[in-house]
């Protein structure tokens, strides 16, 4: 039987919706977030048991940390998850287009199915679909809506700019 359970963090974009099935995080949700599940599909409501991704989320915004460590549970089909996979692989304050990443997975013209994958990743920000633009490097799509992409990647170009500094 699987245990879902999930809790309700604040962020720099307000509450986050942490979702964990089988005590690995499989859902990260934005108010308004377009592909949200039901509330009622999140399991019982936790105060504790997310303190190691919210740590991490804290560092991240706080920009101490550019890569996360946290275990996941990505529910979705093979192609849905070869995905996500490749957009772990994009490196903080980096972009690459929806067809550079077909390429990378080895689908040079599935750039159409890449971004309606990207499009419904559940665990946002951790898995950095935000990182993925437009051909022309507009940006475009995001779960979270345009402003919250454009403010997360122009936090990590500043950040990952500063840190390349010091």
């Amino acid at each position: 039987m699987t245990d879902r359970k999930h809790t309700v963090t604040d962020s720099v974009f307000g509450p986050l919706t942490l979702v964990a099935t089988d005590g690995e995080l499989s859902g990260l949700y934005m108010v308004e977030q377009r592909h949200r599940p039901a509330e009622a599909t999140f399991g019982s409501r936790v105060d504790s048991g997310f303190d190691h991704v919210i740590e991490q989320l804290d560092a991240y915004f706080a920009g101490r940390l550019t890569d996360f460590d946290v275990p996941l549970a990505l529910a979705g089909t093979p192609f849905q998850r070869l995905v996500w996979g490749a957009l772990q692989e994009i490196p903080y304050g980096e972009t690459v287009s929806y067809g550079e990443l077909a390429e990378r997975i080895g689908r040079p013209t599935a750039s159409r199915a890449v971004g309606l994958a990207n499009g419904k990743n559940p665990v946002g920000i951790i898995v950095p679909c935000h990182r993925v633009v437009g051909s022309t490097g507009d940006l475009t799509g995001y779960g979270g809506g345009i402003e919250r992409k454009r403010h997360l990647l122009d936090f990590e170009r500043t950040t990952r700019d500063s840190l390349v500094a010091q």
